[in-house]
């Protein structure tokens, strides 16, 4: 691409932008934590889901001190429901740092920022474009469908080959002292007019500049790579109740689904039937011997690389084993079912709190 025909597509993507952008809350005034936050919570995320979130984030920790001042379970409360939870408890990390080394601001340098818990390489291009207005390419799924729309890429988009000329181009294209209001242009182009599906070619700013469109081949682009097998798994959870109260445990500070809380049980063996494999976990974790009284619910969910089916069932524990060992988790409680709304659960619990409400 000439320099002539690239000064002409940074003009009306940037016009374009300008005109059409849409009114996200993070971008009124790119304070740096904020934009810092939003990135990390766009991270595998929809921009419709993380708003809400968002907001809500923003008005119970509306800076760094005060993620670094927070108790875990507070974070993961107000991060229920998005999944993918190393990223809350990154934040958590990397705030403290922040407060130690850097007074509670959010560093300029690359490299400072990398040393950061979950603030990866294309992460602090953000902060530095989107935050500091600083020379740095940005290309996220959005940007990368845009260019092999744009360029008329014939390798898939993943594979190494591609992925070296996308970053190339972005920086080739790349205005300098622009990158805030062009970095974004790109990324909103991808998500609201060059989508997956059904692109709006007539109302783009930059079809004139498009290969692929001039080709007629727009909805062969981007050449997928190989699809992620989905693994199934199940699952199988017990609802102990002693009291009017049904025991729920936390997951250890360290692996998936660190620090939320749930109910016991585990995952079933190839032999085992849901109600052999609730005895045989609740034993290996718990020290109890239980029996289910009844079938509560089986609940599908899906994550991104496995998809669970989750089935649940109330039961009673021996009397004669006393109080549950805990060898796996990392705290446990009886509570009150009106207050499992003060815990952090996974989905699919929190799913099935809810069956449990209406049917008691």
């Amino acid at each position: 691409m000439e320099r002539r025909e690239i000064r002409q597509l940074q003009g009306r993507l940037i016009r374009w932008f300008t005109q059409n952008q849409r009114p996200l809350p993070w971008r009124e005034r790119y304070l740096p934590y904020e934009i810092w936050i939003s990135e990390i919570m766009l991270q595998q995320t929809r921009v419709d889901t993380v708003v809400p979130y968002y907001l809500r984030w923003m008005q119970r920790f509306p800076g760094v001190r005060s993620v670094a001042r927070a108790g875990q379970d507070d974070l993961l409360k107000h991060w229920e429901g998005m999944g993918y939870y190393s990223r809350v408890l990154n934040i958590h990390r990397a705030a403290g740092i922040l407060m130690d080394r850097h007074g509670g601001e959010l560093p300029r340098n690359y490299h400072d920022l990398l040393e950061l818990p979950g603030i990866g390489p294309y992460t602090a291009a953000a902060i530095r474009s989107l935050a500091f207005n600083l020379d740095e390419p940005l290309v996220d799924g959005n940007v990368e469908r845009v260019f092999s729309r744009l360029f008329n890429m014939e390798a898939p988009v993943k594979s190494r080959q591609s992925q070296a000329y996308i970053r190339s181009m972005a920086s080739d294209i790349l205005p300098s002292g622009r990158a805030r209001c062009f970095n974004q242009a790109l990324m909103e182009l991808g998500a609201t007019v060059c989508t997956p599906r059904k692109p709006g070619c007539l109302h783009c700013p930059v079809a004139p500049h498009c290969e692929s469109l001039r080709l007629e081949i727009v909805h062969r682009r981007p050449v997928p790579g190989i699809r992620r097998k989905i693994v199934p798994v199940q699952v199988v959870v017990g609802i102990i109740e002693q009291d009017g109260k049904v025991f729920i445990q936390k997951r250890p500070s360290r692996g998936l689904m660190a620090g939320l809380w749930e109910f016991p049980g585990g995952k079933i063996e190839n032999t085992e039937t849901p109600e052999e494999a609730l005895a045989r976990e609740m034993k290996e974790e718990l020290g109890l011997r239980v029996q289910c009284v009844r079938k509560i619910a089986s609940i599908e969910h899906n994550y991104t690389s496995f998809r669970v089916s989750l089935h649940a069932y109330a039961c009673t524990a021996d009397p004669r084993d006393g109080a549950p060992a805990l060898r796996c988790a990392s705290d446990a409680r009886w509570v009150d079912p009106g207050d499992l709304d003060n815990y952090a659960f996974p989905a699919a619990n929190r799913r099935l709190i809810d069956i449990i409400r209406k049917n008691p």
